[in-house]
């Protein structure tokens, strides 16, 4: 069965490994490790990786490696992908290295799948030619890999040895509606990537809810939903802290791949353009400010979408602010939980 920690609402953090600017893939690397130690130690459920490729600003290009890492340095947290793009590795491929994973790190290692290339088009063919069949195979993608972490597949002559009986809970992905009929159909957990693909949460939640299927899974559906949140001492340390986070998600609009960089004071320019239609529709699920601010702001939302599971993401350029401005977040949900 899927791993039912709480009653109260979970939070966990997804992490891209971003890399800022002055700083060493290296030290990226370690900087998420010394967060997912944090994490370990603030009750956070999970600590996933999401799969992006051919980007100067994102690290994690090789997730599940890196989950091998942050398992390994840490004790309780569950540790996975947020998430593995099945268009681009083959269903076996994937089995086997989770299956592998979670071999080593018993009842810790998640699989998220999701249907996107987490790329762009020429990059994701030179990872996989027939990505765009692969993704739209998507429901059967999901279920070879199903197909072979079950004992049942020892019979067949295709199979991942070191997947079959391996307990790796699966959770499928999504930005729009369309994934959430299949995780309702196969009885899965979903989670919505609402930190960046926002207009259709609501719905594809009620789809999911609505069409939810019990399985030897799951008997009741369970949802997460993706945020960003960035907390600091008072708004205006959040608000300059936020203009790391502004710069990068315009650079991303306008097609440039470059690290994150420092935050300064906001200026009136950056202020107009962070109102913008197209920059406002990707951060509509962005809480910034003080504990006391992002405390209200958290609390109507978990009241609206009545949404089970939190992925954080925070976009912070200082890795001492980053691990302080996710302390704070769990202070936040232990409240809110209380």
């Amino acid at each position: 069965m899927f791993p039912m920690v709480k009653k109260e609402t979970a939070y966990s953090i997804l992490d891209l490994a971003i890399r800022v600017e002055c700083s060493s893939l290296r030290q990226t690397f370690d900087e998420a490790l010394a967060l997912a130690k944090v994490a370990d130690s603030e009750g956070y459920t999970r600590y996933w990786l999401a799969e992006h490729h051919n980007s100067d600003t994102i690290g994690s290009s090789a997730s599940s490696i890196l989950i091998g890492k942050i398992a390994e340095g840490t004790d309780r947290i569950r540790v996975g992908s947020g998430g593995i793009m099945l268009p681009n590795p083959s269903p076996l491929i994937i089995a086997e290295q989770f299956g592998t994973l979670g071999t080593l790190y018993p009842n810790r290692i998640d699989l998220g799948l999701g249907r996107a290339p987490g790329t762009d088009q020429a990059t994701a063919r030179a990872i996989r030619s027939d990505f765009y069949q692969a993704a739209m195979s998507f429901p059967n993608e999901v279920q070879k890999i199903q197909d072979y972490f079950s004992i049942d597949n020892a019979r067949e002559n295709v199979r991942a040895n070191v997947a079959e009986g391996v307990t790796v809970p699966l959770y499928i992905l999504g930005s729009s509606t369309e994934s959430a009929h299949l995780a309702a159909k196969k009885g899965l957990p979903y989670a919505f990537a609402s930190h960046f693909a926002t207009a259709q949460l609501m719905t594809a939640l009620d789809i999911y809810r609505s069409e939810f299927q019990a399985s030897d899974t799951l008997d009741r559906p369970y949802t997460l939903a993706g945020v960003n949140v960035i907390v600091a001492d008072t708004d205006e340390e959040a608000e300059h802290l936020s203009t790391s986070l502004y710069t990068m998600i315009i650079n991303l609009l306008t097609g440039k791949r470059n690290k994150m960089q420092a935050p300064f004071d906001m200026t009136d320019q950056l202020r107009d353009i962070s109102q913008q239609a197209a920059v406002q529709h990707m951060l509509k699920y962005t809480f910034m400010g003080s504990k006391k601010t992002v405390k209200h702001e958290i609390k109507d939302f978990i009241e609206s979408t009545q949404i089970d599971e939190l992925i954080v993401v925070s976009h912070i350029y200082s890795a001492q602010k980053r691990v302080k401005s996710y302390r704070l977040f769990a202070e936040i949900m232990r409240e809110l939980n209380d």
